[in-house]
């Protein structure tokens, strides 16, 4: 196994995974969507030049894995489980997190988001749990092939989306600073 790949899975994988259960809703689906995770993130070492952090990088190939995972739902196909080197890693943290995951106060936050619509959960978690910055996000929104004008345009339009969840959980439950 490479070892930057094992440093970033073990460092980031729990983030990463608990980001997929959130956004995903399932154990199941996580862990399979966090193996392909896993093995796409071997695969994409040769295009990452740094253009952003490592973190970004991860979330942005997790946000592909994750609506691979949601599309073949759609069609009720399965997504195989990737075996490659990085499966024994990505099942530690996967356990790992898990048990870190389930406790009364984050089940109820959860069912609070799972009321949202899935694309303002996801810029939800990634603004305020990961605490990724506007053109971060941007870029998990949209590839690796996005110029720099659009990623700051699509930066202000997250802003603004941000914004108008923030009212809208005030609104209906009181949440969100």
């Amino acid at each position: 196994m490479h070892p930057h790949i094992e440093h970033v899975l073990r460092d980031l994988g729990p983030e990463l995974f608990g980001w997929m259960m959130s956004s995903l809703g399932s154990e199941t689906e996580a862990g399979d969507a966090f193996s392909l995770f896993a093995e796409e993130l071997w695969k994409s070492l040769a295009r990452y030049d740094g253009r952003c952090s490592m973190r970004t990088w991860c979330y942005m190939l997790a946000r592909h894995t994750v609506a691979r995972a949601r599309a073949a739902r759609a069609n009720e196909r399965l997504v195989p489980i990737g075996e490659g080197r990085f499966s024994e890693v990505a099942a530690e943290v996967r356990e790992t997190t898990l048990r870190h995951l389930r406790t009364d106060a984050k089940d109820r936050v959860r069912a609070l988001r799972e009321q949202l619509d899935p694309d303002d959960r996801e810029l939800l978690v990634l603004r305020v749990d990961k605490d990724l910055g506007w053109r971060d996000i941007a870029l998990v929104m949209l590839g690796e092939g996005t110029s720099d004008e659009a990623l700051t345009r699509h930066a202000a339009v997250l802003r603004k989306r941000f914004e108008r969840v923030k009212k809208q959980l005030r609104a209906r439950y009181g949440v969100i600073g």
